[in-house]
């Protein structure tokens, strides 16, 4: 793609770098095969070359975004499944983030969808103030119909009908290795997910224990950044970001680490891209050490190997992979073979490459969108008639939980449960602490 910036542009690193990404595609459309907002849409404008050719218009032009341009932009998941079946290798990640600070700078969103934004990047990275947004959407679900916003209605219904008391292996310490230490590592423990699924981080710690690992969480850790950069709010996303560098960055220059583990895919993508998000500035060095060192949980499981599944139980398992560890990560088979590995049936569903409709808090700002890729992905794991789905990421696990009865639970719960954990929470029927 032939592109007109001006040298004055280019001396902007983000402009510099999402002309490179334009002047790589070459308009073949094979992203629009398995771009899923095309699929549900069918409009040229809501696929990644469409959304290509608009963002090219808005910063070659240094235009004022216009809505007709927003709302094809807003409705991308981003789930980056147009990367995986690029033939040109377009860093459509990039692009797209870029797009969306753009449009966050120049464009003057309605007064509601400021607030309603604003809303979520105040509450979604604090587990704290999420834990008291989600008793109040509880509370407030008897009024749901009154309220004006598909969106507000959308956050209501996400909230699970009870939320977990905050495990205290979230606050700072060290877990020892059990028996001879091979590894230490630090373990990222997240934001949204300690307010919804505590059992995810102490299903992590145990199996990593019973691997040789020690494990640290090192004081300070919070959100990884990917909630506020998913909706171009980067400020906010970079001071966040560098809270945990600095965090990490203690324990390597202390008693060292040998990785990062990271057991929320979307959290894992932009972790492993600290090294471009702070590429030209005085913490790039840092920041490309900590995305080096970041792992999936799964990804650092299989070199380490898993060991005997003293436990195992042959359930059939569907397993869903997340479009944060299959496209932004490329992270594919390890998380299968593991499961298979540790005694189970493994099954996969059509159409694997699709987002669930989750996608951050894409759910909550494209409610419409995002129901139905969740009612056609619900459907193709049920056609598979699994005793249990298994996800490496939190949102696909409330998205596809929220309208199915077969239970959902992390690939790493499934992992510990075999090789001697307990068994899953969602399996044994307890309710929720």
């Amino acid at each position: 793609m032939q592109t007109t910036f001006t040298p004055e542009q280019l001396a902007d690193s983000a402009t510099r770098r999402s002309n490179e990404i334009l002047r790589s595609c070459v308009h073949c459309g094979f992203c629009t095969a398995t771009c899923p907002t095309y699929q549900v849409l069918g409009d040229e404008l809501d696929s990644p070359r469409g959304r290509i050719y608009l963002i090219k218009d808005m910063l070659e032009n240094d235009k004022v975004p216009d809505e007709a341009t927003v709302r094809h932009i807003d409705r991308c998941l981003g789930c980056l499944s147009c990367m995986s079946t690029c033939p040109s290798g377009v860093d459509y990640m990039h692009l797209v983030d870029h797009a969306r600070s753009y449009i966050e700078e120049k464009y003057e969103r309605p007064l509601r969808d400021r607030l309603l934004r604003g809303l979520l990047a105040w509450i979604l990275p604090y587990p704290g103030r999420f834990r008291l947004a989600l008793k109040g959407a509880r509370l407030a679900r008897p009024f749901r119909r009154l309220l004006p916003d598909e969106r507000l209605r959308a956050m209501i219904d996400m909230a699970p009908a009870a939320t977990p008391a905050p495990s205290p292996n979230d606050a700072p310490q060290v877990f020892p290795a059990q028996g001879v230490r091979r590894k230490r590592v630090a373990l990222l423990i997240g934001c949204a997910q300690r307010a919804l699924n505590t059992d995810i981080n102490d299903a992590t710690i145990r199996l990593l224990r019973r691997l040789g690992c020690e494990v640290v969480v090192p004081k300070g850790l919070g959100c990884c950044g990917a909630l506020p950069q998913h909706m171009g709010k980067e400020e906010q996303a970079h001071g966040l970001a560098a809270d945990n560098i600095r965090a990490l960055m203690a324990e390597v220059k202390g008693q060292g680490l040998d990785a990062v583990i990271i057991n929320t895919s979307g959290c894992g993508t932009t972790v492993k891209d600290y090294g471009q998000m702070f590429r030209d500035g005085p913490m790039a060095q840092d920041a490309a050490k900590v995305a080096a060192l970041a792992k999936d949980v799964t990804e650092f499981v299989a070199t380490l190997g898993l060991g005997p599944a003293s436990n195992a139980v042959p359930l059939r398992v569907a397993y869903h992979s997340a479009c944060s560890l299959q496209h932004g990560q490329q992270i594919k088979a390890t998380p299968k073979e593991l499961l298979s590995a540790a005694g189970f049936t493994v099954v996969e569903p059509r159409n694997a490459h699709l987002c669930c409709g989750s996608a951050g808090t894409y759910n909550l700002l494209q409610p419409k969108i995002s129901a139905e890729l969740k009612a056609r992905k619900v459907e193709t794991l049920e056609e598979l008639k699994p005793d249990v789905i298994s996800a490496g990421n939190i949102g696909c696990m409330m998205q596809i939980g929220s309208a199915t009865g077969v239970p959902v639970i992390h690939t790493v719960e499934l992992l510990d449960w075999a090789t001697g954990g307990p068994k899953p929470r969602a399996l044994a029927g307890r309710a929720a602490a």
